[in-house]
């Protein structure tokens, strides 16, 4: 256990098996969280991840750059991302927390498959602002909002554009209070899924996730009996979510190896 935090880190006895540690590296662990299945399986495809808890929610292990790796999923909202973020850190003495997942573009410009990698986090509820740590190698830049709710509202989303907003999702910023509250560096990569302004992504979408961030396919069967041209919607979107997950992923390593040689 850490003699600060009296939370546990890991074993570097356990050098060679899933989740260990070598030794020539300090052993906090660098922490990953994302709010769905989807957005958390480039990640634990590409690190080999272990599932090593089944609680709720689950947590899983590896290594990546020499380093332990702890990593889980919020779920939906900021509720949910606030709570499992106290759970992650009242467990591990974290030396570093990243953000992987998608979001909304917002910003002239920004498209699908870019990633966005915020210089401030704004909290839309109370206009609070977090500024996270990606690095000296890695250029942060815009604004992304977050909000409990999910925001259609055209003229809202104008206002927030306006006031330079490049991109919005649901978790985030209680991410970052979270860590702020727990002294606990953090980083956030934010694959652009769609444009926040898209008519055709609407509650109706975010219906077909449950809380936890996993499909509801008695939705889903809803949803397109209602109109069948909505497996077309559904396929693009489905497309365009993993062009964004991935790329989100991948930013994030990059950055991670970037500031692990500066």
């Amino acid at each position: 256990m850490s003699a600060a935090t009296g939370r546990p880190v890991p074993d570097p006895s356990a050098i060679g098996q899933a989740g260990g540690v070598p030794s020539q590296k300090p052993t906090r662990p660098l922490a990953f969280l994302a709010p769905m299945p989807s957005e958390f399986r480039p990640l634990q495809r590409t690190l080999s991840l272990r599932r090593i808890s089944d609680g709720d929610p689950p947590i899983y292990t590896g290594t990546f750059a020499g380093r332990y790796v702890v990593a889980s999923l919020t779920g939906i909202g900021t509720t949910r991302a606030a709570r499992r973020t106290e759970q992650l850190l009242d467990r591990y003495d974290v030396e570093h927390l990243v953000v992987i997942g998608v979001a909304g573009g917002m910003g002239i410009g920004v498209k699908v498959g870019d990633v966005v990698i915020p210089e401030v986090v704004i909290d839309y509820a109370d206009g609070a602002t977090f500024r996270p740590s990606p690095g000296e190698a890695t250029p942060a830049s815009g604004r992304l909002i977050t909000s409990g709710d999910f925001i259609t509202d055209t003229e809202v989303l104008g206002r927030l554009r306006t006031e330079g907003a490049t991109a919005i999702d649901m978790e985030t910023a209680a991410i970052a209070r979270v860590c702020q509250d727990h002294g606990c560096e953090w980083s956030v990569f934010r694959g652009i899924s769609d444009d926040a302004f898209d008519p055709a992504v609407d509650d109706a979408i975010l219906g077909l996730a449950r809380p936890d961030g996993s499909p509801n396919l008695a939705a889903v069967t809803r949803f397109v009996a209602g109109n069948p041209m909505r497996v077309r919607l559904l396929a693009r979107l489905a497309r365009d979510l993993k062009v964004a997950t991935n790329g989100s992923v991948a930013a994030a390593l990059r950055a991670w190896e970037a500031r692990d040689r500066a």
